[in-house]
């Protein structure tokens, strides 16, 4: 029990940084991003980057890789995503076709091997008697002061009202001077961003392949199912009842069945409450 209850949560940490970017962006600017798995990919083979072959220590990596991903993702709201915002079948074209062109371009670059990041804290710690290695436990630290710094960014500053003003109503908001398009990039930067940070937490202990980016892309999707589309509480609730559904599964049954509950949940979902626990139009 104390093994589930430890693991899960490491589990929903990482889902719920996951899926808070991706509910974000959907929230402010009402765009389905299928990009956002491939922030958490280029993220962690950044990471990869600059420590395997640029030789920089892995702190300044981490932090690099974070600020090149979000800068690609404001690029990618820039070029290609404000063209389309009218056309919602053509932004979820787009982000998918970047989700495709990253996955192919992580793949001639650095090929199909699995590459290997070295750890924060390499470390085991023992946490109510259940040893957990350090980078994990790091990985769970990192995801809740993170959340707890969204919040508090988006609840008591300035830009965060801005943010508050337009995804409860994007029309008042820009007759009241607020500008929409600073702001959308704003968001896709910090969404980028903490997808990208997951994927340099994840990245020591989990395998950096090209299509890494898939998996977390389902699992974001269904936990802004679940919880609601554009509800960040819905998402952080939506994680830890995925995350721990998925740690119960592998401890009792198979690791190999972890997959099917992410797709059980959308199903189940869709047929009991199809706007998610805490709704669409929720409150951030």
């Amino acid at each position: 029990m104390l093994q589930i209850l430890v693991y899960g949560a490491v589990i929903s940490a990482i889902y719920a940084m996951l899926s808070v970017g991706f509910t974000l962006i959907f929230g402010v600017a009402r765009i389905l991003n299928l990009a956002h798995g491939s922030f958490y990919a280029l993220g962690a083979y950044a990471a990869y980057f600059l420590t395997s072959v640029a030789g920089l220590p892995l702190l300044p990596s981490a932090v690099l890789a974070v600020l090149f991903v979000a800068g690609f993702g404001v690029a990618m709201e820039r070029f290609l995503v404000r063209p389309l915002r009218k056309s919602q079948l053509a932004v979820l074209m787009i982000t998918l076709a970047v989700s495709l062109a990253v996955e192919q371009a992580l793949l001639i670059t650095f090929g199909s091997e699995y590459r290997n990041v070295p750890s924060f804290v390499a470390d085991k710690v023992t946490v109510v008697g259940v040893d957990i290695s350090g980078q994990r436990l790091l990985a769970l630290v990192v995801s809740v002061l993170v959340l707890l710094g969204l919040w508090l960014f988006i609840q008591r500053t300035r830009l965060g009202a801005a943010i508050l003003a337009i995804s409860q109503d994007p029309e008042a908001a820009r007759y009241m001077g607020i500008p929409t398009d600073r702001i959308f990039s704003t968001v896709m930067a910090i969404s980028a961003g903490t997808a990208a940070l997951a994927g340099v937490l994840v990245a020591p202990f989990l395998t950096v392949q090209p299509s890494m980016g898939l998996l977390p892309m389902v699992k974001a999707f269904a936990i802004v199912i679940v919880g609601g589309l554009g509800s960040i509480p819905g998402s952080i609730v939506a994680s830890l009842m995925l995350g721990y559904s998925e740690t119960i599964v592998a401890y009792l049954i198979s690791s190999s069945w972890t997959e099917l509950v992410s797709l059980v949940a959308i199903v189940v979902t869709l047929i009991i409450r199809p706007a998610g626990l805490f709704g669409r139009r929720a409150a951030f």
